[in-house]
């Protein structure tokens, strides 16, 4: 090593072993057994046995009702949420959302980019009986969500190339081809709005919630579910998403937009004598 270099690397075992656990346990929604465990991660079942005991004794691991399977607790999500600025986020988006839900009659989410997939932070139902909802701490593919979209479309270039990347090396597939002409259409018109990747009958309208940096920290979305009786058209649901993105946005200080600007006068020019 050359002088004055710093090494960057200190191993440590017993940290990566238990994050390797926590990792293989979120993939894995029906949980494991001990033995399972031990053998996805090529480790002993009495050194798997000590580490799930740790983890379930601080709560990031239950055991099921029979004793033979472990399953990943909500611990890291309420600690996700805890963390101060996705807190805030929530914290001022909440009652955003339950306003706009019972005007519209619609349900709507709130995303955030981690990683390849986009988490959903926040939910509100509709009022109605029927409709289309999202659990809140599901993960969706971001190249499958419109919340994914519109938050790459309203990033920086680096931080969006940074996060596309970051999904090819999650999900091993190369970036689509017509992503780039994807993310300037949103851009340009401020919104996405297409049908659901996922299910038939959805559209998905999304806006960008933006930081005071002026760069998209959420996307605000309605899985737009069309009712025979349903009286607001596309366009007011819409514009009432816009608001509703740009109230959010406004609470965490970005600039509101500027409504008929008084731009300066020009000097009239002299008459000719």
């Amino acid at each position: 090593m050359a002088k004055g270099e710093t090494k960057r690397y200190y191993p440590t075992p017993a940290l990566e072993k238990g994050l390797d656990i926590l990792e293989l346990f979120a993939g894995t929604p029906a949980g494991l057994t001990v033995s399972e465990v031990a053998r996805s991660l090529n480790r002993t079942v009495s050194e798997i046995f000590r580490m799930l005991l740790c983890l379930e004794q601080r709560g990031y691991l239950a055991q099921s009702a029979n004793k033979e399977r472990y399953h990943l607790t909500l611990r890291l999500f309420r600690l996700a949420q805890e963390h101060p600025p996705t807190k805030r986020v929530v914290t001022e988006a909440l009652p955003i959302m339950h306003t706009l839900a019972h005007e519209l009659r619609q349900s709507c989410h709130l995303g955030v980019l981690d990683g390849g997939h986009v988490v959903i932070l926040a939910q509100v139902d509709s009022p109605e009986s029927t409709g289309f909802y999202v659990k809140v701490g599901s993960k969706v593919d971001l190249m499958h969500a419109a919340t994914g979209h519109v938050i790459l479309a309203h990033q920086t270039a680096d931080a969006c190339e940074r996060a596309i990347d970051e999904w090819a090396r999650e999900t091993k597939k190369k970036k689509p081809a017509d992503l780039d002409e994807h993310l300037a259409k949103i851009r340009a018109r401020g919104y996405e709005r297409r049908a659901s990747y996922e299910v038939s009958g959805v559209v998905n309208i999304s806006f960008p919630v933006i930081n005071s940096q002026g760069n998209a920290v959420a996307g605000l979305t309605i899985p737009y579910v069309k009712r025979l009786e349903d009286p607001l058209s596309m366009t007011e649901i819409i514009a009432a998403l816009r608001k509703s993105s740009r109230q959010i946005s406004e609470a965490l200080g970005a600039l509101p937009p500027l409504v008929n600007p008084v731009l300066p006068k020009k000097p009239r020019a002299k008459a000719q004598k």
